[in-house]
């Protein structure tokens, strides 16, 4: 067994710094008024910008001279002042003397001058043209001049009051480039057939670390040649209550497009949404520019107008185009059909499309295993500095093993024992279900609750596996009575509203009934907008809430109540089949079936196309279905702690969830809503949870089911939702796409400002409602910090509480509060098992700890933990996996493993922020003092919830509030991948 793990993560060692000397350029704010002017050019007084947009410009540098490190310059104030100056506009090393030469620049200014006003105003406007001379003319006149500065602390940082690293914003692309850097200038890194030789990639001023790229690698699988690289991240990170910053490598693999549709005889890209390309030149992009490294990025689309690809003018590849020499810049078309060859040694440019999943299949699977991982790692480490040092390796914490909860699902050793497990779930399943009643039917209180469940399909094939899926999940014998009441395919096909084709078995737990009925009147088909309706987000608008009204009409023929929720199976289409995208009709089904009190479980269709047919067999998808439909009624095991007396006797868990619905989201409104579960052990039956959501509106807790249905009241249409993806042109765009307008900015910021105030007031009503019982709040760091900033790294204070303006305080006598973190922006580092000699390092499951002393431990000293589970059966992959080596097999011929995906379980970190560990606070209400380290490790037992095949990426009831969003947010994927399937 694994006895630690180690991380792919550096920081100083005590007493020891990190410094470089840079040169430094500020950006000529003298140059402004100029600048805007000449953006402004013919636009009416109301449409003119304060912020002149650099987003480009910045591009084509980092291209243009791949030493230059771009930072976002300062912002004007309110009144037009100029803030102090606290960062340079750009910095590059000392050594580095002429990085940028003048001539370059004032081609570059000249190219990037072009874009600033209205499209095309360049070329047809002699009015621009004129004032364009004057600008460059200006310009020219006044080019900055480099600064040197020495000495710049690169890990060295002020602490929070909390005791947390605070880097200055810089720091971040400083101290992550220059370690990049000292990467670049190791050998090559061998592998078995080869080795690999990295190159930079350009980092935007928004771009927080730095990326290196390995050359294009080819393997052939099955009989074809497939591409990819190697990406290394260097990131700069903080940990709670950890006054050292650390900096993080993370390693992963990025496939190349290679191959075309046969049909269309080029790649097949999606339709509205641009596709990077990276650019490596052999020549300078510009006579008299530097020679570059770094790749360069652009991104194709397709244009409306011509109904071709092209590259997107508002990018560095549209200034890099109009500067490069003619025939050097690759053409699209001939770039989508002849993917490969911009691969190879016979271009001017290599050009490297990046592969998505909905190009089709890639046979290079995805991600590194950990063995290779520490491989790299090792070679990667060193480049590091003297003074900069591995974080310790953790050790296994408090509890046995993988640290499993009491009532672990134990793994079957054979049939017989499967067979028991599946009909021991079955009982108890049955048993939860009876002990909720969530449905009740006429004859309730004769034979026990009647539980009903309606089946909306589409496809004969199937209805008949989603019922043997039902019986199966119950363990139901007998074909619920079609047999003797003569239900034939006819009599399901003939179903209507009132008068279904309904199935039924009778349990010594309860009756439990399936109300078959298909899909019928297009109610399942693509929405069908009115042309008549002026505008289209109107027109899509209006075609949700005609489905959506028509589908509520039609279950509650069927007697469907809100006031009695239940679970709907509906069959529907995958959602490639829907052109465009905003015809699916996922998001009217689901309000329209919540309208009439149904929670829903969508299923998709069967078929053979390779876009469309899921990995997993229709039996397995129909079956977890049904369980997943379950779970919305409230059906749920909590996993049984095993702290006994360490933790509070009825503990609860309350977890909050920020549901972000994001412009360019599934629903494309900008708005939030925090939502909360509570979860409590049931009273009367053990191992059974008793779930709930917290109304706001009552400010109460109320059933699972009945708060999912809830919540679809906030899911309203605005007819403005649907509007044009890309109605800004792209000269009223700045850096990150957003438009360039000082209001705009103003605005965002008051309007996360108002959220904020919002989640405040949520977060009081909320947590004053758990007054009085021991609860554990649950949080998740990346989901939720930006509108309840006490999350964030440099603000939270051990076992102190703040929600709104309020200074902090202490935590309620019965609160504590815990925040999760994964993955999601490298904030947690990639890791691997430490294996004795000679043996490959693995991915053990089980509780981490930093090592400390039990003075420490006691004290309470420790607050950081680290969680992982076990691989599900269907990843059942050697760590050893070996992306790269090439070797020659029994039969002589060369073989790889490069087609076999990788998977690797997330580090979850578990920072127990507020907990009661001082004596005298709380000795009116308990004896025992609490244990970081026992809540931790109960965080870590809710991961892995028995009535589920594979562990949870975050502990339940933070689970449960995530999934809860489906119903604010209707049009989110049936089952998006999770957190914990980590590739790259």
């Amino acid at each position: 067994m694994y006895k630690k793990i180690r991380r792919a993560a550096y920081h100083l060692a005590d007493g020891a710094a990190w410094t470089a000397d840079f040169r430094a350029l500020r950006f000529p704010e003298h140059w402004r008024q100029g600048l805007l002017e000449l953006h402004n050019h013919g636009r009416p007084e109301e449409a003119r910008h304060k912020v002149i947009p650099t987003r480009r410009l910045d591009g084509v540098l980092q291209t243009l001279a791949p030493d230059v490190l771009i930072r976002p310059r300062p912002r004007p104030s309110i009144g037009g002042e100029l803030l102090p100056a606290e960062d340079f506009w750009m910095y590059v090393p000392a050594e580095v003397l002429d990085p940028l030469p003048g001539s370059s620049l004032e081609k570059l200014l000249d190219a990037w001058l072009r874009t600033l006003g209205p499209k095309g105003a360049a070329e047809h406007d002699p009015g621009f043209r004129s004032q364009l001379l004057r600008c460059s003319a200006k310009l020219k006149q006044h080019l900055p001049v480099w600064e040197t500065i020495s000495g710049v602390g690169l890990l060295d940082t002020p602490v929070t009051a909390g005791g947390t690293a605070a880097p200055e914003p810089r720091q971040f692309q400083l101290a992550t480039d220059t370690l990049a850097r000292r990467i670049l200038t190791l050998a090559p890194f061998p592998f078995e057939g080869g080795e690999l030789r990295f190159r930079a990639l350009p980092r935007g001023p928004r771009d927080q670390g730095a990326e290196l790229m390995s050359q294009p690698v080819c393997r052939t699988i099955k009989r074809k040649d497939w591409w990819f690289s190697i990406v290394l991240n260097v990131s700069l990170q903080t940990t709670p209550l950890d006054p050292r910053p650390r900096l993080h490598l993370h390693w992963g693999v990025r496939r190349w497009a290679t191959h075309p549709k046969a049909e269309s005889r080029r790649l097949h890209l999606p339709y509205r949404e641009s596709t990077t390309v990276y650019l490596q030149p052999r020549i300078p992009w510009l006579p008299g520019a530097p020679a570059t490294e770094r790749y360069a990025l652009a991104r194709l689309r397709r244009d409306r107008a011509s109904d071709r690809f092209a590259w997107v003018e508002n990018d560095p590849a549209g200034i890099l185009r109009r500067l490069s020499i003619a025939g050097v810049f690759p053409d699209p078309d001939r770039l989508l059909s002849e993917p490969a060859a911009w691969l190879g040694e016979g271009q001017a440019v290599q050009a490297a499309v990046v592969h998505s999943t909905r190009m089709g299949v890639h046979e290079v699977g995805p991600g590194l295993m950990p063995h290779q991982r520490s491989q790299l790692t090792e070679w990667a480490e060193q480049a590091l500095p003297d003074g900069l040092t591995r974080v310790p390796d953790l050790v296994r914490g408090r509890g046995r093993g993988i640290g499993a909860p009491a009532n672990r699902r134990p793994k079957p050793r054979g049939d017989a024992d499967k067979k028991a497990e599946e009909s021991r779930a079955a009982v108890q399943r049955r048993t939860a279900l009876a002990a909720l009643s969530r449905v009740t039917g006429p004859d309730a209180g004769q034979d026990g609750p009647v539980v009903e469940a309606r089946l909306l399909w589409q496809t004969a094939e199937l209805r008949r596996q989603a019922i043997v899926a039902f019986a199966q999940a119950f363990g139901l014998d007998g074909d619920g009575g079609a047999g003797a009441r003569g239900l034939t395919d006819r009599t399901f096909d003939e179903a209507r509203p009132g008068e279904p084709a309904v199935l039924e078995w009778r349990t010594p737990e309860l009756t439990l009934r399936v109300r078959c009925l298909p899909l019928i009147n297009g109610l399942g088909d693509r929405l069908v907008p009115d042309e008549s309706i002026e505008g289209k987000g109107a027109r899509i608008a209006a075609a949700i809430a005609v489905r959506r009204r028509e589908l509520c009409t039609w279950l509650r023929q069927d007697d469907c109540d809100p006031s009695r929720p239940g679970l709907a199976m509906v069959e529907i289409a995958h959602r490639s089949t829907f052109r465009p995208p905003e015809t699916d009709p996922k998001f009217a089904v689901r309000l329209g079936c919540a309208d009439a009190g149904l929670l829903t479980q969508f299923v998709v269709t069967p078929s053979d196309d390779w876009q469309i047919n899921n990995v997993e067999s229709l039996d397995h998808r129909v079956h977890n279905a049904w369980l997943d439909g379950l779970r919305q009624l409230g059906v749920r095991v909590l996993p049984q702690h095993t702290l006994g007396g360490d933790l509070p006797e009825g503990l609860e868990y309350a977890a909050l969830w920020m549901v972000k619905r994001r412009k360019d989201g599934p629903t494309r409104l900008s708005k939030h809503l925090p939502i909360a579960v509570l979860v409590s052990p049931s009273p009367g039956s053990e191992g059974l949870a008793v779930v709930r959501g917290w109304d706001d509106d009552a400010c109460d807790w109320i059933p699972y089911p009945s708060f999912l249905l809830h919540l679809v009241q906030k899911a309203e249409i605005d007819p403005d939702a649907y509007a044009e993806p890309d109605r800004l042109i792209p000269e009223q765009l700045d850096e990150g796409g957003v438009e360039a307008s000082r209001v705009t900015a103003q605005e965002r910021r008051s309007n996360l400002a108002r959220q904020r105030r919002e989640t405040a007031s949520f977060l009081q009503r909320m947590l004053f409602s758990l007054r009085g019982r021991p609860t554990v709040l649950i949080t998740h760091a990346q989901n939720s910090r930006s509108h309840w900033p006490w999350l964030q790294d440099g603000q939270i204070v051990r076992d102190l509480l703040r929600t709104g303006h309020a200074g902090a305080g202490r935590l309620d006598d019965e609160l504590r509060l815990v925040r999760i973190r994964g993955r999601a922006g490298r904030e947690t580092a990639q890791w691997w098992g430490l294996a004795e000699p000679g043996k490959a390092h693995g991915q053990p499951a089980g509780f981490w700890a930093l090592p400390v002393t039990d003075d420490e431990r006691c004290s309470g000293q420790g607050r950081i933990f680290y969680s992982t589970t076990e691989r599900p059966g269907t990843h059942a992959i050697s760590p050893a996996l070996d992306r790269l080596a090439t070797r020659v097999n029994a039969a002589g011929h060369l073989t790889s493993q490069a087609g076999t995906g990788a998977w690797n379980p997330t580090l979850v970190e578990i920072a127990v922020l507020g907990c009661h560990t001082e004596s005298g606070t709380l000795e009116h209400v308990r004896h025992k003092l609490d244990e970081p380290e026992a809540i931790a490790l109960a965080m870590h037992q809710l991961r892995q919830a028995p009535d589920y095949p594979a562990p949870l990426a975050l502990p339940l009831p933070l689970h449960l509030a995530s999934l809860a969003q489906a119903y604010v947010l209707p049009m989110l994927a049936e089952g998006e991948a999770a957190e914990e399937d980590e590739h790259d």
